[in-house]
């Protein structure tokens, strides 16, 4: 029988030792874990097990969310955000003369463009540009200051000036492709070619009248970028190619252009004038070589020019004509028949007529002159008295036959056309002052036209200044041949001619005219100038224009000089300038004189 050992002894304890009393906080007891059975396996989950998986379901809720349902919205939306999409200007079709000189042409520039929200330093930007642009930095801090996606800094600048802005890496500073307009040859033909504004379109002369045949179609180029400013080479780009401006080819011929301004310039400073204007133009077919204005500007920088000289004065202003219109009245005569170079007139001191009494420029006795000596003499009496021959209908048919009182034809913006009062509108006066010049109004380039056609045989042919347009593709197109009307038969054109060549001669008011080796026919005015600020007579218009060779006629040129007042005779004021604008224009165009000597026609009887 086993025997139980007894249970081991425990060591003597001592007894706790009594320590000061301490307040110690109740520990606390944890709770005992929430649990809930799931199926049949009972499996106790904690609530953080809950959370996770709530979590887990939220985070694939919304991946789905945004990639699945909103996914295609929001990558639209970045790809917008990183677009940039930029205007890639047509090239604009240039201007040129008639042996292909460039006087208006377009070259590559750049606009700085700005991302305003992409700027840290508005400050700092605009230092460092100002460094590279020159100028003041304030107003390229105000444009780089702001919330806007877009805004230009800088326009029209040189891709080379682009180069160093773009070395600077500036945050939210980006280029955009321009063109710049730029006029090689200066103010000569300025107040024709006209300029272009800071939008790009015409502001004056062709440049606004053929503004569709110049511009072409802009295109434009659609490109992402990063936050830098860095074009994304892997992203797409599209766009549509620009359509370059077709260029036109103007009659205009550059040299002569260019000596009429110059001479002409300097006479319009000598007499003291308030404006001049010198037309140049081949009669055969009508095309004009030069056209002058003076005062002028330079195109190149338009902005300064004040805007009367940016017009063409040789359109644009219209004045009384004087002595220069009579042989439209002598050839009118002339084509009735009833008179002829030789016919003996004889012109009394005054001439008396109901309603006035008329004078000459210059008081003088009883004068024995031939129709050819009236107009060599330029006396306004015996115009008169030639007239009266005709009466006021027919001179009024004539003086529109030559195309007073219509468009030139030139279809330049701004044209004034004159004007000839209808008979049914004449004051009892207004016969006798239409007869020798006074009581129409002209521009230049009808009153040139009128010498053109009795140049050419009586017919006028319609002036003209575009020869013809070029395509991109470099396809020259002719312009349309300009219209041609009879408007007195070659016979009595003929004899005109041979008339004004005695008004050249020291029998007539324009010797200074003459021009070595060369027939020149030629007729002065020194007409009444209407002053638009008292609508009365105040002042004169000295006007001289020829052609040359008299003979076998290659060129006109007419001259007006406006309000001299250093001297008012168009023979003195005029006269010099036709000769050295017409003396330059034969021999550049290589024109050899005839040879022949002028036919002596007397001038009294």
């Amino acid at each position: 029988m086993s025997t139980l050992a007894p249970p081991p002894r425990r060591p003597a304890q001592r007894p706790p030792q009594r320590r000061p009393a301490q307040r110690r906080p109740a520990p606390r007891r944890p709770l005992p874990p929430r649990t809930f059975r799931r199926g049949d396996h009972g499996r106790r989950v904690g609530i953080w097990q809950i959370l996770l998986l709530m979590a887990v379901t939220v985070v694939a809720g919304r991946i789905i969310d945004l990639q699945a349902i909103k996914g295609p919205a929001l990558a639209a939306s970045a790809e917008k955000s990183r677009q940039r999409t930029v205007t890639l200007p047509a090239q604009r079709g240039d201007i040129t003369d008639r042996n292909g000189v460039p006087l208006a042409t377009t070259v590559t520039a750049v606009n700085i463009t700005v991302d305003q929200t992409m700027v840290d330093d508005p400050a700092a930007n605009a230092a460092a540009l100002a460094e590279v642009l020159g100028g003041s930095a304030a107003p390229l801090e105000a444009s780089m200051d702001g919330k806007r996606r877009f805004a230009y800094v800088a326009k029209s600048v040189t891709p080379e000036t682009w180069a160093k802005v773009k070395a600077l890496r500036l945050p939210g500073i980006f280029s955009e492709p321009t063109t710049q307009r730029v006029y090689p040859a200066g103010p000569v033909a300025a107040n024709v070619i006209g300029f272009v504004r800071a939008d790009g379109n015409g502001g004056g002369g062709l440049e606004w009248g053929l503004q569709k045949t110049l511009s072409g179609t802009a295109g434009s180029s659609s490109r992402q970028v990063s936050p830098s400013g860095t074009v994304i080479p892997t992203a797409e780009e599209d766009g549509v190619a620009p359509v370059p401006g077709q260029s036109v080819k103007l009659t205009l011929d550059r040299d002569i252009q260019w000596m009429a301004q110059d001479t002409l310039a300097k006479q319009v400073a000598y007499a003291r004038a308030d404006s001049g204007t010198v037309v140049v133009m081949d009669p055969r077919t009508g095309h004009i070589l030069a056209l002058a204005t003076v005062p002028t500007f330079d195109p190149n920088s338009a902005a300064e020019a004040a805007s009367a000289d940016r017009g063409n004065r040789a359109l644009s202003d219209v004045f009384e004509p004087g002595s220069t219109s009579k042989v439209m009245t002598m050839a009118a005569v002339l084509e009735e028949g009833e008179a002829t170079a030789l016919s003996k007139l004889t012109i009394p001191p005054v001439l008396k007529r109901p309603a006035k009494t008329w004078h000459d420029h210059d008081p003088h006795g009883t004068l024995r002159l031939t129709l050819n000596g009236v107009l060599a003499k330029s006396s306004n009496i015996g115009t008169i008295m030639a007239a009266e021959r005709i009466g006021g209908e027919k001179l009024y048919s004539y003086l529109k036959k030559f195309g007073m009182g219509s468009p030139t034809g030139l279809q330049f913006p701004g044209e004034s056309t004159g004007v000839v009062p209808a008979p049914t509108k004449w004051s009892a006066t207004t016969f006798g002052t239409l007869a020798f010049g006074q009581g129409l109004s002209v521009n230049a380039v009808q009153a040139a036209s009128v010498y053109a056609t009795l140049a050419n045989g009586g017919v006028r042919v319609t002036p003209s200044l575009v020869e013809g347009y070029t395509s991109p593709e470099g396809d020259f197109t002719p312009a349309a041949a300009p219209a041609e009307t009879r408007v007195v038969s070659e016979k009595t054109a003929s004899t005109v001619m041979k008339m004004l060549e005695s008004v050249v001669s020291d029998e007539g008011t324009a010797p200074k005219a003459a021009i070595p080796g060369y027939r020149v026919a030629g007729k002065t005015g020194t007409a009444n100038r209407i002053d638009p600020e008292c609508g009365c007579y105040r002042g004169y218009t000295a006007s001289f224009i020829g052609v040359a060779p008299a003979d076998d006629p290659a060129l006109v040129v007419a001259v007006f000089l406006q309000n001299p007042r250093n001297g008012h005779y168009g023979g003195v004021l005029a006269g010099p300038v036709f000769k050295q604008v017409m003396t330059y224009a034969l021999q550049q165009l290589r024109v050899a004189p005839t040879g022949t000597a002028r036919p002596r026609i007397p001038v009294e009887w």
